[in-house]
């Protein structure tokens, strides 16, 4: 559900915060930020609807709308950057086209959990995305560059359950691969997940 929500609501928050914090944009930005404020919240009932539909019936008997994967990656990419996001991405898959439909999936989610944290965690801060084949094994990572220090009075960072990680951690372990996360040499926070092919 961590997934399914977070994504979309983190959005939201971006996008109406900005608003709060520049109320004298310009009009045209004004109408771009509501416009993905608008389809992000449609987005999120939606998926809603499906979560609650899930835990109200026998989830082999629902009929949702196929989980996103691999495939649909490059969109969630332009959605961060449609949103403000300084994001660069480097996706080197050869065959991609044969990568298992489970592992598309894992690797999906992985990238979604790392741009939704940048947001979450260090709004405004440069964003890598790396997905590179291994062998057998996909590596996805995502590095949020490290919060420049700034004097005076800030809004603080929204402290997080840490329940997308542990998720994401029984996800990628399910799958076959390891999950490795935390602050790097330098300060910035690396998001590494190693997903077998097979």
């Amino acid at each position: 559900m961590h997934d399914v929500l977070a994504h979309r609501l983190s959005l939201l928050s971006v996008h109406a915060g900005a608003l709060e914090f520049h109320p004298d944009a310009p009009a045209a930005e004004m109408a771009q930020a509501a416009a993905v404020i608008r389809t992000s919240a449609a987005a999120a009932l939606v998926e809603l609807r499906q979560v609650i539909t899930v835990l109200r019936e026998d989830s082999a008997a629902t009929d949702g709308s196929p989980q996103p994967g691999f495939g649909q990656l490059a969109d969630l990419l332009q959605e961060s950057r449609s949103a403000g996001m300084t994001l660069d991405a480097r996706i080197d898959l050869p065959e991609a086209g044969q990568l298992p439909e489970a592992a598309g999936r894992t690797v999906y989610r992985v990238i979604q959990e790392g741009l939704t944290n940048a947001r979450k965690h260090a709004p405004g801060t440069p964003v890598q995305v790396t997905v590179t084949a291994h062998g057998q094994a996909v590596t996805a990572e995502v590095i949020s560059r490290r919060r420049p220090v700034i004097a005076g009075p800030g809004a603080a960072a929204p402290a997080g359950a840490g329940a997308g990680l542990i998720g994401l951690a029984e996800r990628v372990t399910l799958a076959g691969g390891q999950l490795d996360y935390g602050p790097n040499a330098i300060g910035d926070f690396v998001l590494r997940a190693t997903i077998p092919r097979q």
